[in-house]
């Protein structure tokens, strides 16, 4: 019966897009959907798993050969190393700098909230520590010593080192020798283009992955495991959009003296993909598109900004999460947190966003790294990983719209945000061309 009523529902989304319902619209009635199906059928609703399986794997397909295309077209296209170095530092310090501020917020919504109070410590047997990474492990882990065994593991940070590499090797050499570049040039900007092409085809497909993903979490995850950690739940969503509706805000009108309103209105198509896929790499395809045709920032920027924004930085994961974990495995075990505590916390989940940023589960070994940093329980973590799909999905949503504020203020900086078009073309008549 599940397997019919899925069928039926994904003929439905299909029916939807012939009726050119927009985008984002049928992306969030795929969610809505699917967790309607997994609560109905539990565990026989899990048949349509594959389907969200299928769809991320597809995401993974185009990820690593997306970001080596993209970051080495952008930047061959920019003039000159100087530009590199400008666009580079400004983004860095962007995503780094939101990442500390996310912390501050996820400590002050911590303490409020009291998280962990009136909480009792369950151990859970299967739970296992994640390793802690040496500074040293994590620095060498960076270098691509092999970049095709790091492109095969999917590991992104060496894989964008890489190409940073052989990017700015061609603009050195460009500067030099322009004939001798121009067919590698060619190259990746035509390839560049076609992966773009790929993407566009792979993205059509996210109303039915997301319908797929959703039902299996829903089947997964039912109120009883939600209930006894709501009160962290909502902390993390009411601190997200702290992040979002303040801080990103802020730094979108006073900064780049861009509307607000009219700035999230045009991200939404990404804002949806991140919540309901819960993976920025995953999004990052529909990022790099939503920058370029809605926000109007130039390729070159949004080719390299937004694979950044997707392995530094992380606002949420990096930065609120860790810091609200610290909170509740405190108070849990009656552990007293002082300023100098809070202090290393924001330091340690700074430079943590960029250290782990291409480790599998980014936001448990970011906890795991701040709870051991502080000296506190690391079993603590286990708690709340049931809920963690729930919370991830508001995580990943935070993180995307925090890379896309900071594409949006280093391309005003640099002259690549087409202000006139950005405030020319009406909201309501856009609509992402995938």
């Amino acid at each position: 019966m599940s397997l019919v009523v899925s069928i039926i529902l994904l003929a439905f989304l299909y029916f939807l897009k012939r009726k050119k319902v927009k985008f984002s619209y049928r992306v969030l009635i795929a969610m809505i959907l699917g967790i309607a199906v997994g609560a109905a059928f539990k565990e026989k609703a899990l048949v349509i798993e594959p389907v969200g399986k299928a769809f991320v794997g597809l995401i993974k397909m185009i990820v690593i050969p997306l970001v080596v295309s993209s970051i080495i077209s952008s930047i061959t296209s920019l003039e000159g190393a100087d530009k590199l170095k400008s666009i580079g530092i400004k983004t860095i310090g962007l995503l780094l700098f939101t990442t500390a501020i996310a912390t501050v917020v996820g400590i002050i919504i911590g303490k409020i909230m009291d998280l962990g109070a009136g909480v009792q410590f369950v151990k859970d047997a299967s739970f296992k520590a994640r390793e802690i990474p040496t500074l040293s492990k994590v620095l060498l882990d960076l270098i691509p010593s092999n970049p095709v065994n790091s492109m095969a593991q999917g590991q992104i940070v060496p894989v964008i080192i890489f190409s940073l590499f052989i990017a700015v090797a061609i603009t050195i050499e460009g500067s030099r020798k322009p004939e001798t570049v121009k067919p590698v040039k060619d190259f990746f900007d035509s390839f560049s283009k076609i992966m773009f092409r790929v993407t566009k085809t792979v993205i059509k497909l996210t109303p039915y992955g997301v319908f797929g993903l959703m039902t299996a979490m829903a089947a997964k995850n039912g109120l009883s495991t939600l209930l006894p950690l709501g009160k962290f739940i909502i902390a993390i969503y009411i601190a997200c959009i702290i992040q979002i509706a303040v801080i990103h805000s802020g730094l979108v009108a006073f900064v780049a003296k861009v509307n607000p309103l009219r700035f999230f209105k045009k991200i939404y198509p990404a804002q949806v993909v991140a919540f309901t896929t819960q993976s920025s790499y995953g999004t990052l395809p529909v990022t790099i598109k939503t920058l370029t045709e809605r926000v109007k920032i130039s390729e070159e920027v949004a080719n390299f900004a937004a694979p950044m924004g997707a392995t530094i930085g992380m606002n949420a994961c990096g930065g609120i999460y860790p810091a609200m974990v610290a909170i509740f495995v405190a108070r849990i075990f009656g552990i007293e947190l002082t300023i100098s505590h809070y202090l290393m916390l924001i330091l340690t989940t700074t430079i943590g966003s960029f250290g782990i940023a291409g480790v599998p589960g980014t936001a448990s070994i970011a906890a795991t790294v701040t709870l051991a940093s502080l000296g506190l329980p690391v079993e603590g973590l286990a708690m709340l990983m049931g809920i963690d799909a729930i919370i991830d999905m508001m995580r990943t949503a935070t993180n995307v719209t925090g890379a896309q504020v900071v594409a949006l203020l280093v391309a005003d900086s640099e002259g690549e945000f087409d202000r006139e078009a950005f405030n020319s073309v009406k909201v309501d008549t856009l609509e992402l061309s995938i």
